[in-house]
């Protein structure tokens, strides 16, 4: 029987699931209910012996990659992984996130009930994985609005759209090493930095520098050249369905120039509505 609070916490989530719910094939009489420790053991690359020990209470360091492992192999949720790094006493920013490259229909319908304001789904490398209509028109500029970070220093719109260039370029570095911090093993985010640092001398001066900032409240100038000079603070808030993932809401100050440009760009944008786009 489980002799801590992290082992009986394993085995009712190892009890409430069966084979198919995590797509094993169920064989023979079944003496327990949900999964054998055999087969979490399995489904987290872990020995047998070793998920044994953790579930009774007699493995008391689990690492990070342990933990993650085990929380996939139990399909837990962001909730319960961050109950099961507490229990375990493990920093939740040394335990790696999964990736989520996909967003939920509900989040899409979300930015969609937002025409007046551009209001986009990004992850932490900075990849736009979803966004309104306003904030495609918003980033219309660009070539193709896939990673702020290539957008930034690869596309030659960058230097116009944003008022502050350098601003810009130094911020979204930060935020992509806060990313590795997050997740040191996210292979996306070092391919991305090693691209950056092939493709641009000013990306690897900044990333030499190992400044780390994540998004939280800002306001930023633009000039888009279809309405002219923007001024738009934006929040960003954690998207707690989907680690990793954030909801980042621009707004202009109310009667504002830059409010009768958003306006403006709106009503462009829904003009074109009937226009295929070539933005997946």
């Amino acid at each position: 029987m489980p002799t801590t609070a992290l082992g009986a916490f394993l085995a009712a989530r190892r009890a409430r699931l069966t084979p198919g719910d995590v797509g094993l094939v169920s064989s023979g009489t079944r003496r327990v209910v949900g999964l054998r420790r055999e087969e979490v053991a399995v489904l987290a690359g872990v020995s047998v012996d070793y998920y044994t020990r953790l579930e009774q209470g007699r493995e008391r360091n689990p690492s990070a990659s342990v933990l993650a492992a085990v929380a996939r192999a139990l399909d837990l949720g962001p909730d319960a992984r961050a109950h099961l790094v507490r229990l375990a006493d493990v920093s939740p920013a040394s335990m790696p996130m999964p990736a989520r490259p996909q967003v939920e229909q509900n989040l899409q319908e979300l930015l969609d009930a937002w025409p007046d304001t551009p209001a986009i789904i990004m992850n932490r490398r900075l990849d736009l994985l979803a966004y309104n209509t306003l904030a495609d028109a918003f980033y219309a500029d660009f070539a193709e609005a896939d990673n702020l970070v290539r957008m930034t220093y690869l596309d030659p719109a960058a230097g116009t759209f944003f008022a502050d260039w350098q601003r810009a370029a130094e911020a979204c570095v930060a935020n992509l090493r806060l990313a590795l911090g997050h997740d040191p093993h996210d292979q996306r985010a070092r391919d991305l930095v090693e691209e950056m640092g092939a493709a641009s001398p000013e990306f690897r001066l900044r990333w030499e520098r190992n400044n780390v900032q994540g998004k939280t409240h800002e306001v930023k100038a633009f000039r888009h050249r279809a309405v002219g000079e923007l001024t738009l603070s934006y929040h960003a808030f954690d998207v707690r369905s989907a680690p990793g993932q954030q909801l980042v809401v621009y707004s202009a100050e109310p009667h504002s120039r830059s409010a009768e440009a958003l306006r403006l760009l709106g009503t462009l944008a829904a003009s074109r509505r009937s226009i295929p786009s070539s933005r997946n």
